[in-house]
């Protein structure tokens, strides 16, 4: 089970949750399209400027708010300070962190960050970004379900983007799909397609050494802009802004085979009668460095056999996909009460195959009713109460330890 240490993040509200985005249905989000003609026409392919996407949008957290955020040791943040007009950036330490800067250009500090340790709001030039901000912050949490029209396996988080006048990151590009979604102020973006990924030297940052953007557009509150991977982007902020990103995960084959197999391989069952290797027909040998062609074969054999257990395979790479970010942490709860519907935890990632469910890198076999109401859980992140009364004692048993373990909370 996993830790139960107090998180000081915010729990979720207690109204009940909507469900995911129906797919056939046009949406503003998408500029009028319906999340299957959006996916079908532009993901991974084109990007897309959505005006409006999210009309008289506010920001999920509020500035004095998001700065006491960034000073706490479980928040992920970063602070960019760009030499102003001046020709002078003050390096600044972070509980005794020194930025890392580069003389006349970038100063890039990691967190956790004190009020006391970020720049004064008239400064220009600066940035904050906060990352994982759904796991914190519930308006945050409620905005990033409305992309879950793509899978959760894919489906990272919410990082929030603070700026100054003139405040940026620099012409970079992304290896994964971003939706950018102004919430505040204005940002002037430039984009285009990646053609040269040789990046500046002597920069704290991944800043493009040649950037040549082909559009250009000022995003203002509600509007949003959609980038497929590998598409460079400069953002510029034109007076204070923020700035949501919607950012999902891309795994690397070879990195995903070897935790997938490092994974599979320690949640094998005992054997109980080892196949041990034999060679009774090994003759006197001339060459004692050479490695018999039988153990060769026998190594063979052995990959290969366990090559035909799929499910554990499958079973592994679904305790990786759910396994949470080394900075979470659960609060301990109770069992449910009588009469109560569930929800998830904004911090647990819940999925699901053909035969097992799988929760905070944990793995479960269901099938029947049970399958069908954890499947519903995981889809929708929330059971009702008439559908909780509906479980078996299985079913009941494991939300019970799962409310104790503060993977999931009572639903009024």
């Amino acid at each position: 089970m996993k830790s139960t240490k107090t998180s000081a993040s915010a729990a979720a509200t207690q109204a009940t949750p909507a469900g995911p985005l129906p797919i056939d249905h046009i949406t503003p989000l998408l500029g009028g399209m319906s999340p299957e003609t959006f996916m079908r026409r532009y993901w991974q392919k084109k990007p897309l400027l959505i005006r409006q996407a999210m009309p008289g949008v506010r920001p999920p957290i509020e500035r004095s708010k998001l700065f006491a955020l960034a000073g706490q040791e479980e928040v992920e943040s970063r602070l960019i300070v760009r030499e102003h007009a001046t020709g002078s950036a003050v390096v600044k330490k972070s509980r005794g962190k020194a930025a890392v800067s580069t003389p006349g250009q970038w100063q890039l500090t990691h967190g956790p960050l004190s009020r006391r340790s970020l720049p004064p709001l008239d400064q220009p030039g600066w940035t904050l970004l906060v990352q994982g901000l759904d796991l914190h912050v519930p308006a945050a949490y409620d905005l990033l379900q409305q992309f879950r029209f793509v899978p959760d396996a894919r489906l990272d988080d919410l990082m929030i983007s603070y700026a100054t006048d003139g405040g940026g990151v620099g012409p970079h590009y992304d290896s994964y799909d971003v939706f950018l979604l102004q919430v505040h102020g204005q940002r002037r973006w430039r984009i285009g397609p990646l053609k040269d990924t040789r990046l500046q030297d002597d920069v704290p940052l991944k800043i493009l050494t040649h950037f040549v953007p082909e559009e250009e557009h000022v995003l203002e509150a509600g509007d949003m802009l959609y980038l497929p991977p590998g598409w460079a982007h400069d953002g510029i902020a034109q007076g204070e802004c923020m700035t949501c990103s919607i950012g999902f995960r891309v795994p690397e084959g070879t990195d995903l085979a070897r935790e997938v197999l490092i994974r599979w391989m320690e949640g094998m069952d005992t054997i109980d009668k080892p196949r041990l290797y034999q060679d009774p027909k090994q003759a006197a040998t001339s060459t004692p460095g050479l490695i018999p062609d039988a153990l060769r074969q026998f190594t063979a054999d052995a990959v290969a056999r366990l090559m035909k257990d799929p499910a554990g395979l499958q079973s592994a790479l679904g305790e990786i996909l759910t396994e949470p970010k080394p900075r979470i942490w659960f609060q301990s709860g109770e069992p449910l009460p009588d009469g109560a519907g569930v929800r998830l935890d904004p911090r647990t990632r819940m999925m699901y195959d053909e035969q097992r469910v799988f929760a905070n890198g944990e793995s479960w076999r269901a099938g029947g009713k049970d399958a069908r109401h954890l499947r519903q859980l995981a889809d929708q992140r929330f059971l009702t109460a008439s559908v909780v009364a509906q479980v078996s004692e299985a079913v009941r048993e494991l939300l019970n330890q799962w409310a104790e373990d503060g993977w999931l909370h009572p639903l009024a």
